[in-house]
């Protein structure tokens, strides 16, 4: 088995009930919970039993999707599967720097509140809508939405999947074209035009209340979605201009597969990742933990993986 990374979910995964086996399997999970909960009371009810539009809220998904990413590294890790590096899709990239060492998980938190409530508020003021774009290259996306107002490429997901932010009253004349092209639109379960214009003042928030938090230097690599390359220096920079600047995933992930990594494990909720991944490498190794009995059957894949290539 080669290079090990963990790829931490982002939103539009989120779900009742997310950490929950984390919460009431693992100490140290547990102690993340009840932390976050002293912090913003009533994160745990939105985790456990949120309601689907309570969710979509960006500035309550992101806290409840850090804690369950989070939840999920440590428990893997606890469990001896170790990565060599990580990298995050969108607000997964804050729980993969908490986890490297970057800030403490209480400080990673407090972030992603932070991250969600402006956010949230961009949401607001500028109304937009994110939409995956499906069946076309990404040239062709780029063209269409050159052609409409409003419309500008957001996630570099994998081949065939290019994720548009629009804004609400261009999403038709957008849709015209993209079935005209032969493409198809699929709406994602998120609350705003992210990593567009649209979250301008986002940014703009987010550079300044993020001033009050240490940071350092990641002991551990982990590549940036707005570069596809991994953090150097000072985290904060390349952690305000993802906010507005497309997530670069399929270039990120064939960026790791050069350095060297064939093993990838989604931690946090579901498996959308995995799903990419399996896109963008055909040939790798793809796991997702999302529970307890996650972390047991991938820790067992991983060490029959390894046998197996000690005795070939």
């Amino acid at each position: 088995m080669g290079r090990l990374a963990y790829v931490f979910s982002g939103q539009g995964a989120q779900r009742a009930g997310m950490g929950k086996s984390f919460f009431d399997t693992n100490k140290t999970s547990k102690e993340l919970f009840m932390q976050a909960e002293a912090l913003r009371p009533g994160t745990l009810g939105q985790c456990f039993d949120g309601s689907a539009e309570e969710l979509k809220l960006t500035e309550n998904t992101q806290p409840c999707m850090y804690l369950a990413d989070l939840a999920a590294a440590v428990s893997l890790a606890e469990a001896g599967l170790k990565p060599d590096a990580a990298a995050g899709f969108s607000l997964g990239e804050i729980p993969a720097l908490a986890f490297a060492g970057a800030f403490s998980y209480a400080d990673g938190f407090r972030i992603a509140c932070v991250r969600g409530a402006a956010m949230g508020e961009a949401s607001r003021v500028s109304p937009a809508v994110m939409m995956a774009v499906l069946r076309l290259e990404d040239s062709t996306v780029e063209e269409i939405c050159a052609k409409v107002p409003g419309a500008w490429p957001a996630n570099y997901n994998a081949p065939g999947q290019l994720v548009v932010s629009c804004a609400a009253e261009c999403v038709p004349a957008l849709e015209e074209k993209i079935k005209s092209a032969g493409g198809k639109l699929m709406p994602l379960s998120v609350s705003g035009g992210f990593h567009s214009v649209f979250m301008s003042s986002a940014a703009d928030r987010f550079r300044e209340e993020i001033k009050r938090f240490p940071m350092r230097i990641p002991t551990l690599p982990v590549y940036a979605d707005c570069t596809a390359r991994p953090y150097e220096g000072h985290p904060a920079e390349l952690m305000e201009q993802q906010i507005i600047r497309p997530v670069l995933w399929k270039q990120l992930i064939e960026n790791m597969a050069s350095d060297g990594f064939d093993t990838f494990v989604e931690v946090g909720v579901g498996n959308t990742l995995k799903g990419l991944i399996s896109r963008v490498l055909p040939g790798s190794r793809v796991f997702s933990v999302s529970s307890a009995e996650d972390v047991a059957e991938v820790t067992a894949a991983a060490a029959a993986a390894r046998e197996a290539e000690r005795i070939a």
